[in-house]
């Protein structure tokens, strides 16, 4: 067995991975299959990358942690497990397999539950357990265990960017804390020596250099829709766009991308020392990151600075804490003048909304609302579950509760576990009143749900955007909630830049007046979904034209700010 062993090392280290599955999958009798030979086995499945193998790659996980259960080798397994467990909930197309996986994800908990009694504090494994309670929408023990992590000093830079974004779908921070926990992004990052990193050099060129950097240029992403805004409405005698891109894979809205712009670079498979070289070396004259520390964020390379100018813009509404991102793009109605030392970079303010959506492909069309044929009012919101607090359920069950015969209608933009949400309704005797729509094929399929909803009801203190868009588009309006940062008062921006300062509450107690007064006033909603359809399209919120004038002006004045101070 010792000569098996060795061998079996020999293979991994090889990277022979298929040799090793035919090795041990040999074996007829499967208690000669050590603990640690069933983790190489489900390792040798998972890196060998072919179809199906992950499944089985679980059970060799899971009969390696069972075989042994209090050795650390158990241990690394059960971690393993745990994880590409979650990679099979998050590849998983089939909506008849997702109960059975969400079961699967539960009890890996409990596994979870037992090995936190045997080890203790163990930074992968509260980790894994961490990325099952994202995928069932439980934010509290999300931030739980990303917050045993933090507290213990165990820092990296992707867990403190995941424990400050998941503190967003929460009450419990003011936007002091968003500015001293950010100080751990600024604090944990690399910063490189000036020796080993390629000179900015501020050359004088004909046109402004603006740059954008993301990894979500890609199908199926919000951010496409309001970057394509700006790259589609700039003067190119004066201006020259690059993109560079952090995706794996490019799809045809990427391309589609690549052909607004002058150049585009894709940076995937460069270690951040060797892209922020490539960047530096194109002398680049404002810089935009467009994910903060949402996605797969290179927040690294802004630490280490690539442009004269770095600015902060679109994917994440918050500071993030870098010294070196010297600005944020917002609004005055999203950032009060006395909060600005709350926030790390100095702020932009557009004059009226800070980003302003292309157009959908789906027409805007004149839709009566539902009630008229359902003779009940269909409330509705298509944001992602984590969006959805303890708080935000208590007030759309009372207004459930509150208006005869309604209906909710939830879709989540992300596969999530909604049983949570569906107890919660059923025990005040209003499951039937909950309607679950799933994943949607086509975009166009997710505008229509809008057809069947009355009335919009945003989340707080995270609202939505996207969603508040898609719904204006279909002429549906939104009752918000006035926040106290920038990502809290998203929906309060669009409903003044809509000129529906009427939807806007003060407090939980006026979210819920005002969706009941509405929801009792059918001339009043259908005036308020006329008012949305005729003025839509003059409205900040699609007047591009307008909104990339502004928004060139704003880098002209910045950039002529910062030669000028030179």
């Amino acid at each position: 067995m010792k000569k098996i062993k060795l061998q079996i090392k020999q293979l991994f280290l090889d990277k022979n991975y298929s040799e090793i599955i035919k090795l041990i999958d040999g074996f007829k009798d499967d208690s000669t299959k050590s603990s640690g030979m069933l983790n190489i086995l489900g390792a040798s499945r998972v890196l060998r990358n072919v179809k199906d193998d992950l499944s089985l790659a679980r059970i060799d996980f899971k009969t390696a942690y069972l075989k042994e259960k209090k050795t650390l080798i158990a241990l690394d397994a059960l971690i393993n497990m745990i994880n590409v467990t979650v990679d099979i909930f998050d590849l998983n197309k089939s909506k008849e397999k997702t109960e059975i996986y969400l079961d699967e994800l539960k009890n890996c908990i409990n596994l979870f539950e037992e090995a936190k009694n045997y080890f203790g504090y163990n930074k992968k494994l509260f980790l894994s357990v961490s990325r099952v309670y994202k995928r069932i929408a439980d934010v509290n023990k999300t931030i739980f265990f990303l917050k045993q992590i933090i507290d213990k000093g165990d820092l990296d830079i992707s867990t403190i960017c995941s424990y400050i974004y998941y503190n967003c779908f929460t009450n419990n921070w003011s936007q002091n804390d968003f500015f001293n926990n950010t100080k751990l992004i600024e604090n944990n990052t690399t910063n490189y020596d000036d020796q080993n990193l390629t000179k900015i050099l501020n050359l004088k060129k004909n046109k402004i250099k603006i740059a954008f950097l993301s990894s979500d240029i890609k199908s199926g992403h919000s951010i496409t829709y309001f970057l394509k805004t700006v790259l589609k409405n700039y003067d190119k005698e004066k201006f020259e766009i690059c993109l560079y891109l952090n995706n794996k894979i490019e799809d045809e809205v990427t391309i589609y991308f690549k052909k607004l712009v002058t150049d585009t670079f894709n940076i995937f498979k460069l270690n951040d020392l060797d892209a922020i070289n490539l960047i530096r070396s194109h002398s680049i004259d404002i810089m935009f990151d467009l994910m903060g520390i949402t996605s797969s964020n290179r927040i690294n390379l802004f630490k280490n600075r690539l442009s004269p100018i770095q600015i902060a813009w679109l994917g994440y509404c918050n500071t993030t804490g870098l010294n070196n991102m010297d600005y944020l793009i917002s609004d005055p109605n999203l950032i009060y003048e006395s909060e600005k030392n709350l926030y790390h970079e100095k702020i932009l303010f557009m004059p009226k909304i800070w980003n302003c959506h292309c157009g959908f492909s789906v027409e805007p069309t004149k839709n009566p609302p539902p009630y008229d044929n359902n003779k009940f009012i269909t409330f509705g919101s298509l944001n992602n579950f984590n969006k959805i607090n303890l708080e935000v359920l208590t007030i759309w069950r009372k207004i459930l509760k509150n208006v005869k015969n309604s209906k909710l209608i939830l879709k989540s933009s992300i596969k999530k576990d909604f049983t949570f949400i569906r107890d919660f309704f059923a025990d005040e005797n209003l499951a039937d009143s909950i309607i679950f729509k799933e994943f949607m094929s086509t975009h166009m399929k997710h505008m229509d749900v809008y057809k069947d909803i009355d009335i919009a009801l945003d989340t707080f203190p995270y609202n939505g955007v996207t969603t508040s868009f898609e719904a204006t588009w279909m002429g549906v309006p939104v009752i918000t909630m006035k926040g106290y940062n920038f990502h809290s008062r998203c929906g309060e921006s669009i409903n003044k830049n809509l000129g529906l300062n009427y939807l806007i509450s003060n407090s939980q107690d006026d979210y819920f007046n005002k969706a009941v007064h509405l929801a009792n006033n059918i001339e009043k909603l259908k005036i308020t979904r006329n008012k949305i359809f005729e003025e839509l399209t003059t409205t900040p919120l699609f007047d591009t034209k307008q909104f990339s004038e502004y928004f060139y002006n704003l880098m002209q004045e910045t950039l002529n700010k910062s030669l000028n101070n030179q």
